[in-house]
């Protein structure tokens, strides 16, 4: 009789993830904490702590402020989708038909990260702007007589939070997508499944994960996104980061700020597990 192996008796493995988890607790559950705290503790105007109250945070559920939160889902709602629908193509070309191109095609996706940020948002600036290089080419192919506006304006917006954001979505759905069980396609096509079929009942499904996971990577981030819509709309359309921005950099409205991030939050974590359980039964019934 054969018995199982004795789980190693070394604790390094284990303390490797250490560093992690305090940085994790420091920066992230620490200052969610003093957030927390700031828009719900009363002081008075001798420094003194009053009590709890919630008079921070109850305005922010006037209309418009809840006009705004909205803004914000839908924008990063829309974000999330286009990139989805541009990222998943990518990332099926990278994990099945890429060969040996693969590393390079990773390497030029990766590339903008190591450049500023600044130089991407002036790149689109020439690209975008009254005489920039998107409106010379249709004045050019006789697609348009005159300029289109296309600066400080939500398309703006879209083109620049897909074209930063869209790297988020292609590396998990990839990495999903490079460890599937060729097999499996093999096996539906002996059964005389056509590539649709094939696709949505085995491929699709077994990519759930990435999908999840680089949904909610642009998603999350985008709902609290301020200096592309600050760069690219011009300032005209307030969003959640705008207007925490304004909030925390005032005089005497740190505490506003952190009461308004708290409701975002709120908002937040609401549609995202909404959007968690559509896209589950979504995937299912399309396995179906």
């Amino acid at each position: 009789m054969k018995f199982l192996p004795k789980p190693p008796t070394s604790e390094l493995p284990y303390a490797t993830g250490v560093p992690a988890l305090i940085w994790q607790v420091v920066f992230f559950y620490i200052p969610l904490l003093l957030i927390v705290l700031t828009s719900v503790l009363k002081f008075s105007t001798s420094g003194t702590l009053v009590g709890v109250t919630l008079e921070k945070i109850l305005p922010f559920f006037h209309p418009t402020y809840l006009r705004v939160i909205g803004m914000s889902i839908l924008l990063a709602l829309g974000t999330a989708i286009l990139c989805l629908l541009i990222a998943y193509p990518m990332a099926y070309f990278l994990a099945f038909r890429g060969k040996k191109f693969k590393d390079l095609l990773l390497f030029l996706l990766i590339v903008p990260f190591w450049t500023n940020f600044l130089l991407h948002v002036y790149a689109w600036f020439f690209v975008l702007e009254r005489e920039g290089f998107l409106n010379s080419v249709l004045r050019y192919m006789g697609v348009i007589q005159e300029p289109l506006h296309l600066l400080n304006s939500i398309f703006a917006i879209m083109v620049m939070m897909v074209y930063y954001y869209l790297p988020f979505m292609v590396l998990p759905i990839y990495s999903t997508l490079e460890r599937f069980d060729f097999r499996l396609m093999e096996a539906s096509f002996d059964l005389g499944a056509t590539w649709l079929k094939t696709f949505r009942r085995i491929i699709l499904p077994l990519s759930l994960r990435g999908i999840r996971a680089g949904f909610f990577l642009v998603f999350i981030p985008s709902f609290g996104e301020f200096a592309i819509p600050e760069l690219m709309g011009g300032d005209k359309q307030m969003f959640v980061g705008s207007v925490v921005s304004h909030y925390i950099l005032g005089e005497e409205t740190e505490s506003l700020g952190a009461a308004f991030t708290v409701v975002a939050t709120l908002f937040l974590l609401a549609s995202a597990a909404i959007l968690y359980y559509l896209m589950s039964r979504l995937i299912a019934r399309s396995a179906k």
